[in-house]
């Protein structure tokens, strides 16, 4: 896994923190030794000591959400166990700027029957291959998926589903991608709704930060 973007996003977070900190340390050190000094001194440069510090921060967290690093809420159990609800995730939007997703990533996109509403799902099948789902395993062009996590995972079929019927081989178009959830009776995906266009991806969600119990890479 390339952790170069994620490093990226990181050190744009350290520099916000440490910008601000800096700013707190001259500012709280001054007021510590002569409060109308402090208080001279803030009001004759109110935009150096106060406004520029938050516009900063501000447009490179801007900067940060839209571009590089997100943060997210898991709001059902579709991805048991990897994530529970309320698990709050971080997800590296820059990396599929750079290269395509692989299989077995945890995918964050745009759900396309409703592109407001963002779901997390694991990706399972690429680009123009045949997948099949066979007594809990996932084939890819007639082999299985022996490698973690999906050995690990179970994977049920669903007759009244258009792309989880038992026996129905799936071509995934290309430019798209089928998305399933690693919870897989608790989750509505890809074998419901269909394929994810290559467009409605928005990054790959890799570390959760809340609740402190929970922080992980996420795999």
């Amino acid at each position: 896994m390339d952790r170069t973007p994620i490093l990226i996003s990181l050190g744009a977070v350290a520099f916000i923190i440490l910008y601000f900190a800096q700013r707190l340390i001259v500012n709280w050190a001054l007021f510590s030794q002569n409060k109308k000094v402090w208080l001279n001194a803030v009001s004759c440069d109110l935009w150096k000591n106060w406004i520029e510090p938050f516009l900063v921060a501000g447009i490179l967290a801007l900067v940060i959400r839209t571009f590089l690093l997100g943060p997210y809420k898991i709001p059902t159990a579709s991805m048991r166990p990897t994530f529970m609800e309320g698990d709050r995730i971080f997800v590296d939007k820059i990396s599929y700027r750079l290269h395509p997703p692989h299989r077995g990533d945890i995918i964050v996109f745009k759900y396309p029957l409703d592109p407001k509403k963002d779901y997390v799902k694991r990706l399972a099948g690429l680009p123009g291959e045949a997948l099949l789902i066979k007594e809990g395993k996932l084939y890819i062009n007639g082999a299985p998926l022996d490698e973690p996590p999906f050995s690990n995972l179970y994977y049920y079929n669903r007759n009244d589903w258009q792309y989880a019927k038992e026996g129905a081989v799936i071509q995934v178009p290309l430019n798209s991608y089928f998305a399933l959830g690693d919870n897989s009776a608790q989750s509505s995906d890809s074998r419901n709704w269909g394929f994810v266009p290559a467009k409605n991806l928005v990054g790959r969600a890799f570390f959760i930060w809340w609740p402190p119990k929970r922080i992980k890479i996420a795999e």
